[in-house]
């Protein structure tokens, strides 16, 4: 199995890559939970809330690595989490830390926040560039830090959807079934 994590701020294109790139491949995609706590909750997430969102998460990706799919797209995984709980509430469940480096991703697409508009969809508060840059730096450091293997996507959609498909040919020799699709809003490409 193929295990590829797309990840960074908001509003950068992590939902649509991962469609796109389930399209492109086959295999499995795995959402990011929170969106869904929040939409069953309609309330505002709290620091005791960060485990059940975390088990949520947690829960979809084993579900998804049970299946043994060949690709597994995951749009977020728990360093969201973390970030997010450390950002909101100044700390996080030391234990989600331990669930994710147990973890193995082959590759991990980080997009960056420059060069793309941030949308509004009632669950993001980042509407300021360099607070999406900041999140994307946390990001980046982790993955360094814990010497995972990253690739930074930046630019337009369509050069974003580019350096994706060359860091899987890279990474994995593979290219896609259906070959690369354009990666523009005229495409129906929407940033989540």
């Amino acid at each position: 199995m193929n295990v590829v994590v797309l990840t960074g701020p908001e509003s950068v294109g992590k939902s649509a890559m991962a469609l796109r790139l389930q399209q492109a491949y086959g295999g499995l995609r795995c959402a990011e939970y929170v969106r869904e706590f929040i939409d069953t909750h309609q309330r505002e997430t709290s620091l005791d809330d960060i485990p059940t969102i975390a088990r949520g998460q947690l829960a979809r990706e084993d579900e998804a690595r049970a299946s043994d799919p060949e690709w597994l797209w995951l749009d977020t995984h728990l360093l969201s989490n973390i970030l997010w709980s450390n950002l909101l509430f100044g700390s996080s469940p030391s234990w989600l830390d331990v669930a994710l480096s147990e973890r193995r991703y082959d590759l991990h697409l980080l997009l960056s926040p420059e060069g793309v508009e941030w949308i509004a969809d009632g669950q993001r508060c980042q509407p300021d560039v360099a607070d999406r840059r900041a999140f994307f730096e946390a990001c980046l450091h982790w993955l360094q830090e814990n010497e995972q293997p990253f690739v930074v996507l930046t630019g337009d959609w369509a050069t974003r959807e580019a350096q994706a498909h060359a860091a899987i040919a890279r990474v994995f020799g593979a290219t896609a079934r259906l070959g690369p699709c354009p990666g523009d809003r005229r495409a129906g490409i929407r940033p989540r």
